[in-house]
C-alpha cells in the first residue's frame, strides 16, 4: 500500500518528527540512535567551540538540544506506556550533571535519576501491541 511516495515497508527517518515532535511512540534501537546523536552534537560543541564564543551561544545550542532531548525522551517513555511529562526528570538530571559545581546531593541524586532512565528507556522493552499512545513503533 503506497501513501505519499512512501511504502509500508519505508523506514526512512524524518528528522524533524525525530526530534521536534513528542507524540507518538519510539522502539529503543531509535532511540538509542537518537541520543546518540544529540549527545554527539553535544559533544562537538562543548569540545570545539572557543570560551568567547561558547558564552554568546550556549543558550541558543542547549535549549534546543534539551527540547530535543525531551521529545525524544517522551516518545520513548510513551512506548514503555509512561506520561510524556516524566522526560522532566532526565532532563533536568542531566542539566544539573552538566552544569558545573553542584552539591553532592544534587550530583548524587542527578545520578540516580540518569541511572533510571538508562535501565527503564535503554534496556527495558516498550510495550508489545498498541497503547494510549498509539501502535507500537515498526
Amino acid at each position: 500500500m503506497e501513501t505519499a511516495g512512501a511504502t509500508t515497508t519505508d523506514r526512512r527517518i524524518d528528522p524533524i518528527r525525530l526530534f521536534l515532535s513528542s507524540s507518538g511512540r519510539m522502539g529503543r534501537a531509535a532511540f538509542l540512535v537518537a541520543v546518540a546523536a544529540l549527545a554527539g552534537v553535544f559533544a562537538v560543541y562543548e569540545t570545539f567551540t572557543p570560551a568567547g564564543l561558547h558564552v554568546w551561544t550556549a543558550w541558543a545550542v542547549h535549549l534546543p538540544l534539551l527540547f530535543s532531548a525531551a521529545c525524544v525522551l517522551s516518545k520513548r517513555l510513551h512506548d514503555r506506556g509512561r506520561a510524556g511529562w516524566w522526560a522532566a526528570f532526565p532532563v533536568l538530571a542531566f542539566a544539573a550533571a552538566v552544569a558545573g559545581p553542584a552539591p553532592a546531593a544534587i550530583v548524587a541524586l542527578a545520578a540516580v535519576v540518569l541511572a533510571w532512565a538508562a535501565v527503564e528507556l535503554g534496556a527495558l522493552p516498550g510495550q508489545p501491541g498498541h497503547n494510549r499512545f498509539g501502535p507500537p513503533p515498526s
